[in-house]
C-alpha cells in the first residue's frame, strides 16, 4: 500500500505522521512525504511555519523521513519544483502520477474544523481526488495512544453505490487485519425533520410503523451482506443504531473501540457525504478518531 503525506513545514501538518507511520507498519505499506512549491508563498501558514523553496523543503522531509517515528517503515519523499498557485489540485495530480492508494492529510482550521467546511486544502483534496482521503483531526489529545487500525467502522446507507467504501475497508481490514463493524442508522421519529415530522405529530402510529420497518428492513441489508463477506475470513459484525447519523457513528464508535472510520462521499461535491443533512462533515467535526473518506464512483 501506497501511502502520500502531503506537508507543509508545519506542527499542524506534522499531526498525521504517526498515524501514517502505524498503518503502513500494520498494512506493508510505503509513505511518500510531499511538499509542493506555491508561486509567491506565504512565510507562514496558520501562524506557522511554511516551507517556501526547494533547498529547504528538500532538507525538512529528508530529515522527517529519517526522524524515529517512521522507524521500520519504508519512506520515500518528493519536492515538486515548479511553483503552483492550485496546491491541492497538484496534490491530486501527483496520487495518480505516484500512483499512491491513499493520501492522509491533517484537517487545518484554527477554530475546530471549520476550514473543511470552507475550502481548506484538505476539503479541496477531496472532491478533486478519486483516491480515498485520510483525515486525522490536528486537534487529537496527544496523551492517548495513537490509533492501531484494529477496528474499522464503516457507515452504510443501504445504497449499494455507496458499498465501494466496504470494498476499501475489507481490502485494508484484509492488511491491517483488523475487525470491520457494519452500521446502519435509522432516526427516532423525534430527531427527524419535514414530512414525516408532521406525521409524527399528527399520526405518532403510523410514524412509528414506518420507522420500525426502516429497521427491518436495516437489519435485513445487513444480514444479506454479512452472509455474502462469511468466506472473506475478517471478522465482520454489524449493527442497526436508532439514532441521527452523526451520534449513531459517534456512539458505535465509542462502543467499538473503532480505530478508523470509513465513509464514502461524493467527491465532486468536496465534502457532501452520501446522507441528506451533511453528514460526514458534522461527523468531521465531532470526531477524534481519523476518518477515511472514499469517494463514490460515478
Amino acid at each position: 500500500m501506497k501511502l502520500l503525506v502531503p506537508l507543509d513545514g508545519s506542527p499542524l501538518a506534522e499531526s498525521v505522521l504517526s498515524a501514517a507511520a502505524m498503518l503502513a507498519r500494520k498494512a506493508g505499506g510505503v509513505v511518500t512525504l510531499m511538499h509542493v512549491l506555491e508561486k509567491d508563498p506565504p512565510e507562514k501558514v496558520h501562524g506557522q511555519r511554511h516551507l517556501t523553496d526547494a533547498a529547504q523543503a528538500e532538507e525538512y522531509l529528508s530529515a522527517t523521513a529519517a526522524s524515529e517515528v517512521f522507524a521500520g517503515v519504508e519512506v520515500l519523499f518528493h519536492v515538486h519544483l515548479v511553483g503552483v498557485r492550485d496546491v491541492s489540485q497538484s496534490i491530486s495530480d501527483h496520487t495518480e502520477e505516484l500512483k499512491q492508494d491513499m493520501v492522509i492529510m491533517c484537517t487545518h482550521g484554527g477554530s475546530g474544523l471549520h476550514d473543511l467546511l470552507v475550502g481548506s486544502i484538505a476539503q479541496q483534496v477531496v472532491s478533486l481526488s478519486n483516491t480515498p482521503v485520510m483525515l486525522v483531526n490536528p486537534s487529537l489529545d496527544r496523551s492517548k495512544a495513537e490509533p492501531n487500525f484494529d477496528s474499522f467502522l464503516v457507515p452504510l446507507d443501504g445504497n449499494p453505490d455507496h458499498e465501494n467504501a466496504l470494498e476499501y475497508a475489507l481490502r485494508l481490514a484484509e492488511l491491517c487485519r483488523a475487525q470491520v463493524q457494519l452500521m446502519i442508522a435509522v432516526p427516532r421519529f423525534a430527531n427527524m425533520s419535514g414530512e414525516l415530522t408532521v406525521s409524527n405529530r399528527y399520526l405518532p402510529g403510523t410514524t412509528a410503523r414506518i420507522m420500525d420497518m426502516a429497521v427491518d428492513d436495516a437489519r435485513a441489508y445487513l444480514k444479506k451482506l454479512q452472509s455474502s463477506l462469511e468466506s472473506s475470513g475478517l471478522n465482520i459484525k454489524a449493527t442497526v443504531s436508532r439514532n441521527n447519523p452523526p451520534r449513531a457513528i459517534s456512539k458505535t464508535a465509542k462502543n467499538s473501540h473503532t480505530d478508523l472510520i470509513i465513509l464514502a462521499t461524493h467527491g465532486k461535491k468536496g465534502a457532501e457525504p452520501f446522507w441528506e443533512g451533511s453528514v460526514t462533515p458534522k461527523v468531521i467535526r465531532s470526531s477524534e478518531l481519523p476518518i477515511l473518506l472514499v469517494p463514490v464512483r460515478e
